[in-house]
């Protein structure tokens, strides 16, 4: 059986395992739209192959693999 994934819209990875990878949701999101933004601008990609196509997808698919790791500088 195959499954259609293009309507599927950002459920890989999940959420649940993302936060695994760093300390909080609002360091995610900073951390992968930074990330989104260097895709965009630089055209490199550290995921062979990756699932998404959108930036801000295949930044979360480079944190989910431990190609970019997310820490919080404190002030």
């Amino acid at each position: 059986m195959n499954i259609d994934h293009s309507k599927d819209g950002m459920r890989y990875p999940s959420i649940d395992v993302l936060l695994d990878k760093t300390e909080s949701k609002y360091v995610l999101v900073v951390g992968a739209a930074k990330r989104a933004k260097a895709i965009k601008k630089e055209g490199t990609c550290l995921v062979e192959n990756p699932y998404n196509k959108k930036t801000i997808g295949i930044a979360l698919e480079e944190i989910y693999t431990g190609k970019i790791l997310i820490k919080k500088i404190n002030d």
